[in-house]
């Protein structure tokens, strides 16, 4: 194994996906992007994949149709050799089964540092309004591993951003981003990516 394949799942615009597609070279060394699986119709993630040469596929997840979209993804995990899978704003919770195959490399970006404000329904926006609301001074992004409780996995890196007096949700979740998600995903994905391949030396 010269790199590690990755494969990233994501339900809408893809600005984290972006960031790994302009990191893999720089901070991304140990692994390349081999598949998107884009879980929404029309999730700009697939286009961003598009412009960039990345295999992609649509394969929409609903909460009644979750065990055939596993199965789907599975399949497309299989076929690209997948090693490394990356949630980078994929809204849903994967069964413990299927999490369990990927142990120790399968990671999440959550905007928030872990353990405030996460968990079930603590998703996009509505995690930068609960900061404010609560009245936090510092918030901020986390990259985990994924396990079968939501947020639950065990912490690779975090990143602190100051709240400002001014915030909106939106202001926020902008800085949030810039400051700490794509700074944080790029280095995480990079430390799992050389982990396996010195594991597999």
């Amino acid at each position: 194994m010269t790199k590690a394949k990755i494969a990233v799942l994501a339900s809408g615009g893809g600005t984290n996906f972006q960031a790994l597609i302009d990191s893999v070279g720089s901070v991304i060394k140990s692994g390349e992007i081999v598949l998107l699986v884009a879980a929404k119709e029309g999730a700009y993630a697939a286009e961003r994949a598009r412009l960039a040469g990345i295999p992609h596929e649509t394969v929409v997840f609903t909460k009644k149709t979750a065990a055939e979209f596993e199965a789907r993804v599975q399949e497309l995990f299989d076929e690209y050799s997948v090693d490394v899978v990356v949630l980078a704003g994929f809204l849903s919770i994967l069964s413990e089964s299927f999490t369990r195959r990927y142990e120790g490399r399968i990671l999440n970006i959550h905007p928030s540092l872990i353990p405030s404000f996460c968990g079930k329904g603590f998703y996009g926006l509505k995690v930068h309004e609960a900061a404010l609301e609560y009245g936090v001074k510092v918030t901020g992004a986390t990259v985990h591993y994924v396990n079968g409780v939501a947020d639950g996995g065990e912490i690779i890196m975090q990143k602190a951003v100051d709240v400002l007096p001014d915030d909106t949700p939106e202001t926020l979740q902008r800085r949030v981003m810039e400051q700490a998600e794509w700074v944080i995903l790029p280095s995480a994905v990079e430390l799992v990516c050389k982990k396996l391949l010195d594991e597999n030396k």
